[in-house]
């Protein structure tokens, strides 16, 4: 009898052991990131599609409330709407009629603008082939342990997204290049949100672990405008991102509504197109992970009882005196760049017809 009581007593506690290790487990495997970055793109030229700088713009301001800063912010937008001559009110760009939320404040720091938003560039960003002249600011300087939020709004169709009105990109290049992202150790996690008519066929041949994908509509279906202002002739958003960024307001760095909702917004009562999303190449659940393990940047902080000592005692540097003298440290400029060669290369006389 003893014996089988002392049996149980080892069972429940092997029980209660295997729980625990469980749940540090997946509290360890939840919280595989370390810093997060965004790439927000808009890929639209010219006045009437104002509304996809302003979907772009309105994403931009919630990562950063989020947590997320300009220095991990990749921006990309096709056109000025903000300077455009047309623009009733010069340096704004609204989200909401009756001009209630400007978007466009003094904070924006836009990485490529107009001519420079280009497929290849954007690729160039995604994979990081980048001339080395390319400033940071510019480059996605991310690793294996970033989690990165991709925003794509424009034009598109059945398997492609159209830049400036004159290229594209398919949704073979789109996965071909996230595919090299995995080979070089560029992200841990990916999580692809496009607004564009027919979205979901962008994601379809998406082939790279640990990427979830959301879009506006389904092949065959158009992704509609919200928003008309009549006083500027233009829509200001379009419905999905509408909707997903009046569900981010409620959100704060430290909510615990996870990804499950986030599928659930704009319904096509609301949308009128069908969103859609892919989630079997992401290894996680998507009920466990966190609206901010992507669109914020959650430092984890450990919380200790005991005392840690930061003044250690600096050492001094030793003294290797020269004649009986300090011998200094001799300091000499970097090179610059050979303004006077570039010129004469490219003097009238060296012009070829």
């Amino acid at each position: 009898m003893q014996i089988l009581t002392l049996l149980g007593l080892f069972s429940a506690c092997f029980l209660a052991n295997s729980i625990n290790i469980e749940n540090s487990a997946g509290q360890f495997f939840s919280s595989g990131h370390t810093n997060n970055w965004a790439v927000l793109v808009c890929t639209s030229r010219f006045w009437f599609n104002y509304r996809h700088v302003a979907n772009t713009l309105s994403v931009y301001r919630s990562v950063k409330r989020l947590g997320i800063p300009d220095s991990h912010i990749v921006l990309m937008l096709a056109d000025d709407m903000a300077c455009n001559h047309r623009n009733p009110k010069p340096a704004t760009v609204f989200s909401h009629k009756n001009m209630e939320l400007n978007v466009y404040g003094d904070d924006v720091e836009v990485d490529y603008r107009g001519y420079e938003v280009t497929v290849e560039n954007f690729l160039r960003v995604l994979t990081g082939r980048l001339p080395p002249s390319t400033p940071r600011s510019k480059r996605l300087l991310s690793d294996d342990r970033s989690n990165i939020l991709i925003y794509l709004t424009g034009h598109g169709g059945n398997g492609f997204l159209k830049f400036q009105d004159s290229e594209e990109i398919s949704n073979v290049e789109l996965a071909d290049a996230f595919e090299q992202m995995w080979q070089k150790r560029r992200y841990n996690e990916l999580l692809f949100i496009i607004d564009t008519c027919q979205g979901a066929s962008m994601y379809e041949r998406f082939y790279s672990p640990n990427i979830m994908a959301l879009a506006s509509s389904q092949v065959g279906e158009d992704s509609l405008s919200h928003q008309p202002d009549l006083a500027i002739g233009v829509h200001l958003m379009d419905r999905y991102t509408f909707y997903m960024l009046e569900f981010l307001e409620d959100i704060h760095p430290a909510s615990k509504t996870n990804m499950n909702d986030l599928f659930k917004v704009c319904p096509k009562s609301q949308c009128v197109s069908t969103p859609g999303h892919r989630t079997d190449l992401f290894l996680r659940d998507p009920g466990s992970v966190l609206i901010t393990d992507f669109f914020g940047s959650v430092r984890k902080v450990e919380l200790t009882m005991d005392a840690i000592n930061l003044t250690d005692p600096i050492k001094q540097m030793e003294e290797n005196p020269v004649n009986g003298e300090e011998q200094k440290e001799v300091y000499s400029y970097a090179d610059q760049l050979p303004v006077s060669e570039i010129i004469h290369q490219f003097s009238p006389g060296r012009f070829h017809y």
